[in-house]
Order: structure tokens, then sequence, then C-alpha cells
């Protein structure tokens, strides 16, 4: 049997703010901030008390 990992996820939904207090009321925490790319998308990772990092984005428009 082999075991895969996922080396990475990327979730794109609405209000990255939002989402992003609700996730630190849990335990989580942002890593760096949260960023702009163009007037496309805004984009952070957010680590959760077991260590596992996920990024979250957010469509602009």
């Amino acid at each position: 049997m082999t075991i895969q990992r996922m080396d990475s996820v990327l979730i794109v939904g609405d209000d990255i703010d939002g989402v992003v207090a609700r996730l630190h009321a849990h335990g989580a925490e942002l890593v760096g901030g949260i960023a702009q790319y163009e007037n496309i998308y805004r984009l952070c990772c957010v680590r959760g008390p077991e260590g596992i990092v996920v990024a979250r984005a957010e469509q602009l428009g």
C-alpha cells in the first residue's frame, strides 16, 4: 500500500477577512499577511492548531 501526501491546498471563496477571523477564533494563525495579486486575488496562508497550512484566496471583482 502506498501512502500519498498532499503537498498543498488552496481554497477559493468570498470574505477572506471574515474567514481568517473565524479561523483565528479556533486557534489558527495567519502566516505572513494577506497579499493582493494585482486586482485579481487576495491571498493568504493559515496555519491550524495541528500545524497544517492551508492557502486561502478571494477573487476580486
